[in-house]
């Protein structure tokens, strides 16, 4: 049964509410006015309020419903009144569950509580509103704690003062998670955040101006791809931002990690040249006019061409959809699902986009789970099309190169055993073509820690003939340095780093040779 607060002034119907419910079995504490409810509610607070309108004015028992509800998202507020019509007309009406007119038969009360203690047990309640207030204009961010307890990919719906704002995707399922979302810009004073889904339990739910406001102001609302509607796949998991000053004028620039790419490199490809098979797209940059306003904006459309942003915005935000099963989009088009995922902002000068997902490590959790689900997983040492082995199974390595008309590629090659395990899987397109920090990963034995490798390697490869453009004779690639390698924990959690190799130690490679690095584990430097 359920824990009651009974809340009115007319201490004859307090007392004898009080005895019914007891008698069903709720656990029933009274309160004679709104200051007592309010006290007794924060000394334990119940899972139903059940609260008379005037306490003994209409605006009392309103002030009430206020103050509870920014006190609680999930707690369940049912009214009783005897002048429904009024409450109706206040703005507060939207703050209760259930508006209830006097007079009320017991069985009618006894039968609403029932069905909503079975929605509690179930986790399926209709909403969950709080009141937030801010002190000046903002933009604004909410952080929502969600979880399912059924399968991920729940859907949950957000409505900012009575109006639809947003859909979150609960993608880390039974887990509860923080979501975080933008709300555009609001005004000074109370807003309501209602939060609601079938199958998403409410955990919490926090508003508050944006930490950066600028970033905030221009991240893209983003559609879900017209052929990922319904299917829980490619999913946004999260919106960072590189900020940056090119000629003194504030250039941001907005990527996207989708938990996977349907379209474009396949599995082992992405495995191999990046270390991952998430989706890492740019999609939007915005350069700002000395008044914060967009100067100039592009976006990542189709075949990976730059072109110029003309389409809508909501004040700063551009509206955006993926429009290829890899992630590029397109300024025109909407689909059933919104997303407004709040932005976190980055520096990306000493790392790879990867770092990213290792910052945000329950990143890589929703990547293999999504793996799995779409059965792209094969057991270990067999080939199996494009799909990949368990991602526990791989060594992940960080590293800044050079490569001058050549391509990298990192072997590796464990104690008591003279085979050489190479990420590009003996395929030239595999390996890496691209200048700067790069992510990679090697297929290994599962359960192989690191105590078990016994060198690291790099292959030097002759870039590989294009069109119209002849294969060179020779060429070189530079390991410039090397700032970890590591594996996924049982979890798969990114696992601390147990061998680097510095810049003062970088190596040249001619293209046809390979540069070993033996490993002392007692040291975390190559050797």
């Amino acid at each position: 049964m359920a824990r009651v607060l009974l809340v009115d002034d007319d201490l004859d119907q307090l007392e004898l509410r009080k005895l019914i419910l007891e008698q069903a079995g709720h656990e029933v504490r009274s309160a004679a006015g709104a200051a007592d409810g309010l006290r007794q509610f924060d000394e334990r607070q119940p899972e139903f309020v059940l609260m008379d309108l005037r306490l003994p004015k209409t605006e009392d028992g309103a002030l009430l419903l206020r103050a509870l509800r920014a006190r609680s998202a999930t707690v369940k507020i049912l009214v009783l009144t005897g002048a429904a019509g009024e409450l109706a007309r206040l703005p507060d009406a939207r703050l209760a569950d259930h508006i209830l007119e006097k007079p009320i038969r017991t069985q009618q009360l006894l039968a609403l509580l029932g069905m909503v203690c079975l929605c509690l047990l179930v986790f399926a309640a209709p909403a969950a509103a709080q009141v937030f207030r801010l002190d000046q204009p903002a933009e604004a961010v909410a952080t929502l704690t969600l979880s399912s307890p059924g399968a991920a990919g729940a859907v949950a719906e957000l409505h900012l003062d009575g109006r639809f704002v947003a859909h979150v995707i609960l993608f880390a399922g039974v887990e509860p998670h923080g979501y975080r979302v933008f709300l555009g810009r609001l005004d000074a004073g109370e807003h309501v955040l209602r939060a609601s889904g079938a199958g998403v339990r409410i955990h919490e739910v926090k508003l508050e101006p944006a930490a950066d406001q600028i970033v905030t102001t221009h991240a893209p609302v983003l559609f879900a791809r017209p052929n990922t509607v319904g299917r829980f796949t490619d999913v946004p998991l999260l919106v960072y931002c590189e900020r940056s000053e090119p000629a003194g004028q504030t250039l941001l620039e907005y990527t996207v990690i989708f938990s996977n790419e349907d379209g474009g490199t396949s599995t082992r490809a992405l495995m191999a040249r990046w270390g991952r098979t998430t989706d890492i797209e740019y999609v939007y940059r915005v350069w700002l006019a000395p008044d914060g306003s967009p100067a100039r904006a592009t976006i990542q459309a189709r075949d990976h061409k730059e072109v110029e942003f003309h389409g809508r915005r909501e004040g700063g935000h551009p509206l955006l959809m993926p429009v290829t099963d890899n992630n590029m989009v397109a300024a025109e088009g909407e689909s059933a699902i919104r997303y407004q995922i709040a932005p976190v902002t980055v520096s990306l000068h000493s790392g790879s986009r990867e770092q990213v997902m290792d910052q945000h490590p329950w990143t890589w959790r929703i990547m293999s789970e999504e793996l799995a689900r779409e059965g792209r997983l094969r057991p270990f040492g067999t080939v199996d099309g494009h799909n990949i082995s368990d991602p526990r199974n791989y060594l992940y390595l960080e590293a800044r190169i050079a490569n001058q008309a050549s391509r990298l590629a990192a072997m590796v090659r464990l104690k008591d055993d003279t085979t050489w395990r190479a990420a590009h899987l003996g395929r030239p397109d595999y390996a890496i073509e691209r200048d700067g920090w790069i992510r990679t990963a090697i297929e290994l034995p599962p359960g192989t820690t690191s105590a078990q490798v016994a060198e690291i390697g790099f292959e030097c490869l002759v870039e590989p003939p294009g069109k119209d453009k002849p294969a060179p004779l020779a060429g070189v690639c530079k390991v410039e340095e090397v700032s970890r390698a590591f594996f996924l924990d049982a979890g798969y959690r990114p696992g601390a780093g147990f061998w680097s190799l510095p810049a003062d130690a970088s190596r040249a490679i001619p293209t046809g040779q390979v540069r070993t690095f033996r490993l002392d584990i007692s040291s975390p430097r190559g050797l």
